[in-house]
Order: structure tokens, then sequence, then C-alpha cells
């Protein structure tokens, strides 16, 4: 069976890539009401694809936002069924500025595939519907598969939980893969246990009625960036630690033998570095670098403006300055708690010759996967079956909103089965992903399905 589907994937390998580069030419990038039509154009892409695939059916399903791509493959309602969860949107491709090519003009450079999307999540979710080729057409599928690939993760998931509430029945299944996270290297496989939730806020201050001329009333009259710059620059104390009162009260601390299993990670600080381009690393006191972007909750600003930003000086002073920032959050963090304690933290420590606007963006529970369970046994035994080692169990730093909801609604547990890096720039200019790991997905999924079923 398994020589079956390599001699299968390489005999459609280049073709496989080229569909990939297909999808990555759509810009679909669902913070912008501009790309409303490419999202429905990058929805049916993936619809006709599946179907090519070789699902049974495949349908659009309309929701108040962009749609839910829903299909599936039933080879035998007594078999298991596995639910693969993905997603066909995009993060904003600015600044454009800093891209080498188009974000949406694919390029292959050194064996890596340089677009908007190739690893996040177009890239990996492509893989499953490569795998569900391969194991259609050497007939060697041994479970049941569902797709749900919505358009809205990276802007929150607004809709996606009102979808899976008033389809129970239809996405029902034994457990979900996601494939939308990443791993320590080719040379050491990792599955993700857990991700991190996330509270998204905006915070806008508001000095004086209009910009002023800094000369006439500099020293006068508080100046809105100034004071937002030091609102935010109190949020961390000298050791780093977040000081928002009660931010950490529900927070559980890893234990002694999880922090051992971290730390058995292969690290490289100085390489780690000079990949970032700092010559120094920051982050809470007490805690490695792993550790922190996986078992602690941050405070990051995500974006700051305000005043004049044209060609030129110009001496304002001006009437408004906003930021965007979130939190990254641990078990057993609320986001809604935490989204609640920042915008009233916000309001609350603005001095009286300033108002205060805050809001929220989005937010998402964080989750843990347990090591123990079928799903993630089965995704440790294909890491295995294909990279010639056992996956090191890591806690991954990023956000996947809907995993607490899927739990929630249908009752079955999540498994993370991630191919990219975290080099990949997610979120970044320049995003990339290796075709050796495009390959290596496409590969590996199929013995997950194989060794699932044999399981349960």
């Amino acid at each position: 069976m398994m020589q079956v589907w390599k001699d299968y994937q390489d005999k459609n390998k280049q073709r496989f890539l080229d569909e990939l580069l297909q999808l990555l030419r759509i810009p679909s990038v669902s913070a912008k009401s501009e790309h409303k039509a490419d999202m429905l154009t990058c929805a049916e892409a993936f619809k006709q694809k599946l179907i090519e695939a070789g699902v049974d059916k495949a349908e659009l399903y309309a929701t108040a936002g962009h749609p839910v791509v829903y299909a599936e493959k039933i080879i035998d309602p007594a078999k298991p069924t596995v639910l693969v969860y993905g997603h066909y949107d995009v993060q904003p491709a600015e600044p454009l500025e800093l891209w080498k090519s188009g974000p949406f003009e694919p390029v292959i450079i050194d064996g890596k595939i340089f677009a908007r999307g190739s690893c996040d999540d177009k890239g990996q979710a492509y893989m499953h519907i490569k795998a569900l080729e391969t194991m259609v057409q050497t007939n060697t599928l041994p479970t049941n598969i569902k797709f749900c690939f919505e358009g809205e993760e990276e802007v929150g998931s607004p809709n996606l939980g009102n979808f899976v509430a008033t389809h129970k029945d239809l996405l029902k299944a034994d457990c979900v893969l996601i494939s939308d996270s990443a791993m320590i290297s080719m040379d050491t496989p990792s599955i993700d246990i857990g991700v991190r939730g996330l509270s998204y806020i905006e915070v806008e201050v508001t000095g004086p009625n209009r910009d002023l001329h800094s000369g006439v009333y500099g020293g006068a009259v508080a100046n809105p960036v100034t004071i937002l710059a030091k609102m935010i620059a109190g949020c961390h104390d000298a050791n780093n630690h977040i000081t928002i009162p009660g931010f950490y009260d529900d927070v559980v601390e890893a234990t002694e033998e999880e922090r051992k299993l971290m730390a058995a990670a292969p690290y490289d600080e100085a390489e780690y570095k000079a990949d970032l381009g700092v010559q120094e690393l920051w982050g809470e006191k007490g805690f490695t670098t792993n550790e922190r972007t996986g078992i602690r909750p941050t405070l990051e600003l995500n974006g700051i403006w305000g005043g004049y930003q044209g060609e030129g000086a110009k001496t304002v002073l001006p009437s408004k300055a906003t930021a965007k920032i979130s939190a990254r959050l641990v078990p057993n963090q609320s986001s809604e708690k935490i989204t609640a304690m920042l915008l009233e933290y916000f309001r609350k420590i603005a001095p009286p010759y300033v108002t205060v606007n805050a809001f929220e963006h989005h937010g998402g529970e964080p989750y843990m996967t347990p090591i123990d369970s079928k799903a993630y046994q089965a995704a440790a035994k294909a890491m295995e079956a294909t990279f010639g080692k056992k996956p090191i169990p890591v806690r991954g730093g990023g956000s996947i909103p809907i995993c607490a909801l899927f739990e929630k609604e249908l009752g079955i547990k999540i498994v993370f089965m991630g191919f990219g890096l975290d080099s990949d720039n997610l979120h970044s200019p320049n995003e990339k992903f290796n075709v050796e790991n495009f390959y290596k997905g496409i590969e590996t999924i199929p013995y997950f399905h194989k060794f699932f079923a044999e399981m349960v």
C-alpha cells in the first residue's frame, strides 16, 4: 500500500505543485472588502479541486461573511471519519515594498514557494486534497473523509461557530485533523499538542479636537501619541512581566515534566537570532525562548499610528493616536475575560487630558491535544513512518480560534499535523513554503488515515 502511494505521488508531483501555484495566484484576503469577489473565486477553486480529487460531493455554504467549502468522501459509514479543517483566506500582503516578488505571483527559489498563503494555509490545506486523490486513485482509502475549509480564519472565524453549531450532523466525525501549524525542522519532526488563544483589541486616544501647530500649542496640550506610547509601555515591567492586574490569574502553569519535554527540542540561540537579524532576545524573565512562545501568555503591540506620516516634515501635534494590541493566551485563560480586562484597563489608566475609545476585534480560546488520544497516536506514527523518527510534542505559539469550538460542538479531539516551519514568514512579507515540505505532507497524510482506521 505504501509503495503504491509513493509511486502515484512521484508520477504526479509536478502537477500537484502547478495546481497549488494556481490557487496562490488568487488574492483571497478576507480582511479587505475589496477582495470579496476573489474570496468567492478561491472558494469555488477549492471546491473544484476537491471534486477532481474524488469526493462524493462538494458544496459552498453561505455565511454572513465568506462561504465555507464543504466536501466529503464516504466509503463506509461503519468506518471512522476524519474531518479535515483548513482555510483558504490569507493575511493582507502589506507592506508590499518589502516583498521580493509579487505576493500573488508565486515563484520558486531555492526549493521554496514564495507567495502569500503558500504555507498559511493554502499549501498545507492542499496537501490533504492531494492525499485524498492519492488514496482514491490507488483504491486504498481506509477512512471516510470530510473537508471544512473556511474563508475567515485570518479575521477570527466570526461565522464558523454558527456554521458548526447548525451543521453538527454534516460535520459528524471521529477526529479533526488540521495542518495549519509548524514543525521544528525536516530533521526534527514535531507535533503541536496545543495552540494559544487570542484576544485582539484596538485603542484610540484623542486629545485636542483637531491637529494643532506643535510650536503654538506644544507644551500646553497633551500629545495623544505620547500618551498612548506611555500607556502601552507601562504594560510590561523590568522583567517583561505583564502588569495588567489579574492578567495571569487563570494561567495553568506548565509542570516541570512538560518543561523538560520542551527542553528536549533542539534549539540554537545564535541561529535563532541570526535568522531574525537581532542582537539579543527579549522576553519574560525566568523562561526560555521556547517556553515564552508556547506555554506563556503575551501582550503585543501590532500596530501604532498617529499624526503626520507623509513625505517631508510637518510640525503637528496630532489630535488622535491609535494602536492595535493582541494577547496570546494559554490554558485556562478565557478570551472573553481577557478582552474585557484589556478594554477596561486602557480606559481606566487614561489620564484626564485625553479620552479613550477601546473596542474588540476578535478572539479565540487556547487548546490542548491529549497525547494519549488515538488521533495524536496516529499522527505520531504517521510522521515516524515517513520521517524515520518519532516526532517531538511541542506547544505552538499561534492561535487557531476554532479548535475549542470544534471540540465543544462536535465532542471530538483535534490533532495538529503541520509541515510548515516557524521561519516561513507567516503573516510577513516573503511568506514561503518548502516544496519538499509540501510533498512530505502529501506523503505522510495517507499514513495518518491508515493508522487511525486501525486504532478506532
